[in-house]
């Protein structure tokens, strides 16, 4: 029985989303805790891996349950009278505690065909970015970046648009052997919100690793005077890696959404997803690291 879950998290005290020996992670964190209410291990796959100190409010993820765990979901509540796919968030948030810095907003059986991983189409990121102008809210601390000096929210603006499109983004990206970084950025765009802190949106069919903290860093570069608008294209199209700019830090970056197709098309997208990765041997279009 596929579930799917969606999921928040802050992500400042795990080491990322991957399970990783030794170390505090999401997906640990939430395995663990399903594994406690289903009797044996679980395994989940998600939509975006994402990196230490990277938050999520709108992560995704399915679980496959056997016909044992199953059944002791539908123990607990009965078959007919109660969702039982439905109340699996629930137990687990009670499961993770009050106040946790990780929780299960929603559970539901899946959709036929649905792969959190392989049928999205999309992922939406947001950073906050604060400047001498915005000043420094204690209690936004873990989801926002502080740099000194004012940026030009427009110029930021402007040099994000000139990204958008089908690239290689290896400028962009932390290289990894075998890995393509060529991404269709969908739209990337700047603005202040009512407190004046800088916010950007990115979406793109998938991200490489780092790739959204250094489109951000690049802005702010261009913000601060440091590059021109027109900087930012050059840069992607030398295909290397520069020191024009920093990678800015995790804590201001979010996955804000993951988006997938109609209910009919979400196994022919898994398996043109796949294919795609197969054919090439690249993970053309496969999220093993968001950020």
């Amino acid at each position: 029985m596929r579930i799917r879950l969606d999921i928040a998290y802050d992500g400042t005290h795990f080491r990322g989303w991957a399970k990783q020996p030794g170390l505090r992670t999401v997906q640990g964190t939430l395995e663990a805790a399903l594994a406690r209410i289903v009797g044996s291990d679980v395994q989940f796959v998600v939509a975006g891996r994402t990196d230490a100190g990277v938050h999520a409010s709108g992560q995704v993820a399915h679980v496959d349950l056997d016909d044992a765990q199953w059944s002791r979901i539908e123990a607990r509540h009965g078959r007919a009278a109660h969702d039982p796919a439905g109340s699996i968030a629930g137990r687990m948030r009670g499961v993770l505690g009050a106040y946790p810095d990780v929780t299960v907003t929603r559970s539901a059986l899946a959709p036929d065909g649905f792969d959190a991983r392989f049928s999205a189409v999309w992922r939406r990121y947001r950073y906050r970015l604060a400047d001498d102008a915005a000043g420094f809210d204690p209690m936004r601390r873990n989801d926002t970046t502080s740099i000194r000096g004012s940026l030009d929210v427009e110029a930021m603006d402007a040099a994000a648009r000139t990204l958008i499109g089908l690239h290689d983004f290896a400028a962009y990206c932390k290289a990894r052997e075998e890995a393509t970084t060529i991404r269709t950025l969908l739209d990337y765009r700047w603005r202040r919100d009512d407190d004046g802190v800088l916010i950007a949106e990115v979406k793109a069919d998938a991200f490489c690793h780092s790739m959204v903290r250094a489109l951000v860093g690049a802005c702010a570069a261009v913000g601060e005077g440091r590059l021109d608008v027109a900087d930012v294209v050059v840069l992607r199209d030398a295909l290397v890696r520069t020191s024009e700019f920093k990678v800015l830090a995790a804590r201001g970056l979010t996955l804000t959404e993951v988006g997938y197709p109609a209910e009919g098309l979400l196994s022919a997208r898994a398996e043109q997803t796949r294919a795609r990765r197969d054919t090439d041997g690249s993970m053309l279009g496969e999220p093993v690291d968001d950020e």
